[in-house]
């Protein structure tokens, strides 16, 4: 006897939901895991590609990374009712930051921060730098790392997913010793957070100080002010600088001071008390070498909030000028440590590694 089936309006409309919820559910799931995209974003003039890395930690964390500065082109977090934006500045196109020579959040080598006079000595040698802030030395020099194209390699680990990035810097370029090999690996983790991890080797002694430069918005806004973010620094004491902003001395007391975070306070509440608002280095109170927390910044208004660990020992807290658009949390030595002995030293030797960490960690609070 032949059997013949009927699909009824109730079994078919059962059917398509089963679907659709299996449907929901894969996509969920592919939605939910680490991932890497790699999207055209800009050629150097010479023809040579940058790609766009769209690192997503598969919850709350989007980082976009290009090789060229090994710059970090932006961060992407939700706010507490989970509406996603930028909390870094950027620049609308490639070929921006091309031409605007801009260091926005790329990475600053072979020495972050300033060398007086562009000069130190190494075992009786002194070696001459270039001179791209008034008398002295900033940031790598006029061609620092901030305008090479480094190479890019996805990175897929167990807890960590992003992209390794290496550049070899020439025996003497900027007039630094030594041919340096350099590393940075940014890369995010189910915590939601942004791991930065920099390495180094030479094969000559050289100084080494590699930070990024990453501007913070919390608000997700970047025209809007940040004096009403909220600073939390892990430091008792600043360095004393002279208007050129190099060292003059020994670490002060931030007691009784516009640089006092110890506890939570609004950038913007003793800002004017100081002629170019923040621009200085902070002591930071652990021991080198040691991870550990170095700040916390939270946008009460967004709910945002992102807490900096590192195994530096400064941070240098930097207001965006005049503009006080965005702070930068730069984690680092201090400046002038290749002048100062009595300084955490910088200096890198052959057969040693230059291994520093520094960790992001986003979240929100009601």
């Amino acid at each position: 006897m032949t059997r013949h089936w009927r699909i009824t309006p109730f079994v078919l409309f059962g059917l398509l939901t089963v679907v659709v919820a299996c449907l929901t559910a894969i996509r969920s799931v592919s939605a939910d895991e680490p991932r890497i995209e790699i999207k055209p974003f800009g050629r150097l003039p010479d023809g040579a590609e940058s790609p766009l890395y769209v690192i997503h930690n598969g919850d709350q964390l989007e980082v976009l990374v290009t090789p060229f500065g090994a710059m970090i082109v932006t961060v992407r977090t939700p706010d507490r009712d989970g509406r996603w934006a930028d909390v870094t500045l950027r620049l609308p196109t490639f070929d921006d930051y091309w031409a605007k020579r801009t260091v926005l959040g790329t990475v600053i080598g072979r020495y972050a921060n300033r060398i007086a006079g562009g000069t130190f000595t190494i075992d009786g040698e002194e070696y001459r730098l270039a001179k791209n802030s008034g008398a002295n030395h900033i940031h790598g020099g006029r061609e620092g790392f901030h305008r090479k194209l480094w190479h890019a390699a996805e990175l897929r680990e167990p807890g960590r997913t992003g992209v390794r990035l290496t550049y070899t810097s020439p025996d003497g370029e900027e007039g630094y010793p030594g041919a340096l090999k350099a590393e940075v690996v940014y890369a995010v983790t189910p915590k939601n957070e942004l791991v930065m991890e920099y390495r180094a080797t030479t094969d000559k002694p050289t100084h080494v100080n590699l930070t990024n430069h990453a501007y913070w918005n919390l608000s997700g806004e970047p025209d809007r002010s940040i004096l009403d973010h909220e600073l939390t620094l892990w430091a008792d004491a600043y360095l004393p600088t002279d208007a050129a902003l190099i060292p003059t001395g020994d670490p002060v007391s931030v007691e009784g001071t516009a640089l006092d975070f110890r506890k939570p306070a609004r950038i913007g509440a003793r800002i004017d008390e100081l002629k170019i608002g923040y621009d200085h280095c902070f002591v930071l109170r652990k021991k080198p070498g040691r991870l550990a927390v170095a700040a916390v910044l939270k946008d009460p208004a967004s709910g945002r909030a992102m807490e900096v660990s590192t195994t530096q020992p400064g941070v240098q807290v930097y207001s965006d000028g005049a503009r006080r658009k965005a702070v930068c949390l730069e984690t680092q030595h201090y400046p002038d440590s290749p002048n100062r002995p009595d300084f955490p030293s910088t200096l890198l030797r052959p057969g040693e590694t230059y291994h520093h960490t520094t960790i992001h960690r986003f979240f929100t609070e009601k």
